[in-house]
């Protein structure tokens, strides 16, 4: 209750001098500070940043909520590859039940390594590791894979012991909201600190909200990248079902299920398909099914109920439900986005 009421306030395009401001703007100023003198800490030499002997490439964001980092580093990682580059991704692995550093794996579960780096390493086969420490996750990718050209770092913008040669930072489609920092405001940092000058390339979906605003944060060009669903999902029993058959009167009931940061946006996309919806279920982001089981509409379904889940979900939803259709969201990089990745790697290396 509490986090869906943060969010419509955050969303709000000119919150009011209420009570609400009254708590959560001193809040914010305290946050701020605590944020700054952290980074402050970094750079002037009094918290170590440690480099690894390969280019790091930051893909995170600033913004609460889901950006599409994911689909994203996906994308970033099979463009790489295509070109003949040996990428490897570390990662923290939120939400997972372990600490020790470790590789994902094809035998592999969420609630090892993260339902995040899982998704990314079915989708790429890529080596990935998870720790706390990215700096460690990095060490023991390249022991284990020396050959490794550059490394990705799943959401890293905040993580600064480890030395980075790129950043990317990824904007949501709904934009910065208020424009506040936590808890008045989805930021994590301030987009007018020095900060940004780090920041080689912004992005954000071609429906996003505030690219004039964002252009501000860094000399290259914003990346407008588009977002869409698969037209073919596929679930855990090697079947695939066509969306487009599911466009229809009279159909299946259709059940869609996301436990992501903003779980409309995936009913939204379903329903810009033709997907006639029987019932949307939202559920907190990282949801695990082991534990909590499935949502009790789940329980009640007959024989000709399709439930339609996305990829990261699938991960952890398919032990319990392998019929379950997981609906991947692609991203599209163009050639140009590549070679401007490419380019600001080269020049930060030597510059």
């Amino acid at each position: 209750m509490l986090r869906r009421w943060l969010e419509r306030y955050w969303h709000q395009p000119a919150p009011g001098r209420g009570l609400a401001d009254i708590v959560l703007l001193p809040l914010a100023f305290l946050y701020g500070g605590i944020v700054k003198l952290r980074r402050w800490l970094y750079v002037n030499g009094f918290f170590e940043s440690k480099s690894l002997p390969v280019p790091v490439v930051v893909v995170g964001n600033v913004v609460v909520g889901g950006a599409g980092k994911t689909p994203l580093i996906i994308a970033l990682v099979q463009d790489l590859m295509r070109r003949g580059i040996r990428v490897g991704v570390v990662a923290r692995g939120y939400g997972r039940s372990s600490r020790e550093c470790l590789e994902v794996r094809i035998g592999s579960t969420a609630a090892e390594v993260g339902d995040e780096p899982l998704l990314i390493h079915l989708r790429t086969q890529v080596p990935i590791f998870v720790a706390k420490s990215r700096w460690e996750a990095g060490n023991a990718l390249l022991s284990a894979y020396p050959s490794t050209e550059i490394i990705i770092c799943d959401d890293g913008i905040q993580h600064l012991a480890l030395r980075r040669e790129v950043q990317l930072c990824v904007f949501p489609p709904w934009g910065i909201g208020n424009g506040r920092l936590l808890p008045a405001g989805p930021l994590r940092e301030s987009l007018q600190g020095a900060w940004t000058n780090t920041i080689d390339i912004v992005v954000q979906s071609v429906e996003g909200k505030n690219l004039q605003s964002l252009n501000q944060l860094t000399q290259e060009p914003v990346w407008e990248i588009r977002r869409d669903l698969s037209g073919i999902a596929h679930n855990a029993l090697g079947q695939a079902i066509d969306l487009a058959s599911l466009a229809v009167k009279d159909g299946p009931l259709i059940y869609a299920i996301a436990g992501i940061a903003n779980p409309e946006s995936f009913f939204s996309m379903l329903r810009a398909r033709g997907v006639v919806l029987w019932g949307a279920i939202a559920l907190k982001d990282h949801y695990d099914f082991a534990v909590k089981g499935l949502p009790k509409e789940l329980h009640e379904n007959s024989e000709d109920t399709v439930v339609l889940c996305t990829e990261k979900d699938a991960v952890k939803l398919w032990t319990l439900m392998p019929e379950a259709f997981a609906v991947p969201l692609e991203v599209s990089l163009s050639s140009a986005q590549v070679d401007c990745l490419l380019s600001r790697l080269l020049k930060n290396l030597y510059p």
